[in-house]
């Protein structure tokens, strides 16, 4: 990674005209707030976008110049074909290869390192999950990060989050707050405006009361296969979270923020975006909803793993033992499957050279769209399941300071600071996991879901990802922190961004309960498909059950 351009004042007025062109970006381009101070360095990192597009973009395989033979090759290195590789090898199947389009496994939780400091370049944490998860459960304990004391699975202190975990930052000059931090995310009724406490208060009970009905019928589950399905979690999979809120007479502006907050987190896109199903499953299947004046279930843990590279800790755990048969750098442009073998052809952007690929079996651990591509010829429950998925943009800046910031009034520095109101999901701290004696130079994680609350909204995000310069980004992510952080410009050395085009697919109204991700998990054939689209969202925990699940029955 080279230096990359250096930020400049008039660079940010020229890259950013024309910048809020739609709601999720909308009046965040600051370009007129550039302020004298120290230039700071960075750029684009990870893969070419030119990598994925080459299959969009394909003609005639060609000729293969490597011929090459396996029992199973997985397609896609992300969680779903790290874990799948994982179940084979507990199975005794040593001859498994895995092709992976960047040059580090790992997919959406892949790591970075700024300034010799660890920093993740996507998902970076994993709740401790419940303990009837077993097969995660049991992995985890197979890393060291936990261990059975009296019938109870305990986690290592050293990888659960250090307190402070969480605080939120108020901006609003209405608030008796204004200008403090505050712990937790759901802001309390004491931080906002008068006018707004006892709606406020009412409608955290009446929310809270209504994931705590969803949480005693066990409707909900993670993984979400093991909840099972019904007419009553189908019709709320029919309506978007806003839809249903609105319904349930569920308006506070404080409420309403929180939520779509936690949609942007876990899904990538908003309230308006995601199903009512989705929403509540974000509370209802983990943690409850820990609202003020009540009390969340105590029997579900809500401790999280954590790490300064984020889940890169767990991905390059799970991809070591793979060793020469990890094939990175490797964009497969084809599958073709026949009644005796599977052949796949592959691009190694590394020799310039296209590999074919002969295999007994194969797992397709990509995404349903990128799958449907690549088949020569695709089913069509594989067709009709890609069709229904759409996919949220993200963008993650991993922002270096060679000094500690400043601190506001309130709560003290937290791994996981938000900035109230703000379209940006805020950022943790590196260096939060260390036991340093006092503050100092740290990288700064910050996280932007671009999905907004439609298709539409979406697909032109991801537009201006892919064309809007790294000195635009770079300014937008720094106006959305600075009201917490007024000295944070002149601290910065360096921002490197990674963008996802397609980062995970958004649970929007009718995927959940979509037929067609059923059938494709248990078509049969020489081709099988494991990956989080078919629980129509994506979380580790999603793309591990279902690679473990391919992995632990298929036929070799």
């Amino acid at each position: 990674m080279g230096q990359g351009p250096r930020v400049k004042r008039r660079d940010v007025i020229a890259a950013s005209a024309g910048a809020a062109l739609f709601s999720p970006l909308a009046g965040l381009t600051g370009c007129g707030r550039a302020t004298a101070g120290p230039e700071y360095a960075g750029d684009w990192v990870g893969a070419d976008h030119r990598r994925g597009h080459l299959v969009r973009d394909r003609g005639a395989p060609g000729q293969a110049a490597v011929k090459r033979r396996a029992a199973v090759v997985i397609i896609g290195g992300g969680v779903a074909g790290l874990a799948c590789a994982r179940a084979l090898r507990r199975r005794g199947i040593d001859d498994v290869h895995l092709l992976e389009l960047e040059d580090e496994a790992g997919g959406n939780a892949r790591g970075h390192t700024l300034g010799a400091m660890a920093c993740p370049l996507g998902a970076h944490y994993l709740p401790v999950p419940d303990p009837a998860n077993h097969d995660l459960v049991e992995c985890l304990a197979e890393l060291e990060l936990c261990q059975q004391q009296a019938g109870r699975w305990v986690y290592d202190e050293q990888h659960l989050c250090h307190s402070p975990q969480e605080r939120l930052f108020m901006p609003d000059p209405s608030s008796d707050l204004h200008g403090d931090w505050i712990e937790g995310l759901l802001p309390p009724p004491a931080a906002l405006p008068k006018d707004q406490r006892a709606a406020s208060q009412a409608d955290y009970r009446r929310f809270g009361s209504l994931v705590d009905r969803e949480m005693k019928l066990r409707s909900f589950a993670i993984p979400t296969w093991q909840a099972g399905w019904s007419d009553r979690l189908q019709a709320l999979d029919s309506q978007t979270f806003g839809a249903w809120l609105d319904h349930e007479g569920l308006h506070a502006p404080a409420l309403r923020w929180y939520l779509d907050y936690c949609c942007r987190d876990d899904y990538g896109a908003g309230s308006g975006h995601v199903s009512a199903w989705a929403g509540l499953q974000y509370f209802a299947s983990r943690h409850g909803f820990e609202r003020f004046g009540g009390e969340a279930d105590a029997s579900v843990s809500s401790g999280v793993l954590t790490w300064p590279e984020g889940n890169a800790w767990l991905t390059r755990r799970l991809a070591k033992p793979l060793g020469d048969r990890l094939h990175s750098a490797r964009t497969v442009v084809r599958i073709d499957e026949s009644a005796h073998e599977v052949n796949i052809d592959a691009f190694d952007h590394r020799t310039t050279q296209l590999e074919r690929w002969t295999a007994r079996q194969v797992v397709v651990a990509t995404p349903l769209f990128i799958a449907a591509r690549l088949s020569s010829a695709p089913s069509a429950a594989l067709q009709a399941a890609a069709s229904a998925l759409s996919y949220a943009p993200w963008l993650v800046a991993n922002i270096q300071l060679d000094q500690a910031l400043r601190d506001r009034p309130g709560a003290p520095p937290s791994w996981d600071n938000v900035v109230y109101a703000s379209k940006s999901l805020g950022y943790v701290d590196a260096m939060h996991q260390s036991t340093r004696p006092r503050a100092g130079p740290t990288v700064l994680t910050a996280y932007w879901a671009l999905g907004g609350d439609n298709i539409e909204q979406a697909r032109e995000a991801r537009q201006q990802l892919l064309e809007r310069p790294w000195q635009s980004w770079s300014e937008q992510i720094l106006a959305q922190l600075e009201p917490a952080h007024v000295d944070l410009r002149g601290k910065v050395s360096r921002i490197d961004l990674m963008r996802y085009g397609h980062a995970m697919a958004v649970p929007r109204p009718g995927t959940r309960g979509h037929p067609a991700l059923r059938a494709l998990a248990e078509q049969a054939g020489r081709v099988s498909f494991a990956h989080s689209d078919l629980s129509a969202y994506s979380i580790f925990e999603e793309a591990f059950f279902h690679g473990h699940r391919v992995g632990s029955s298929l036929r070799v």
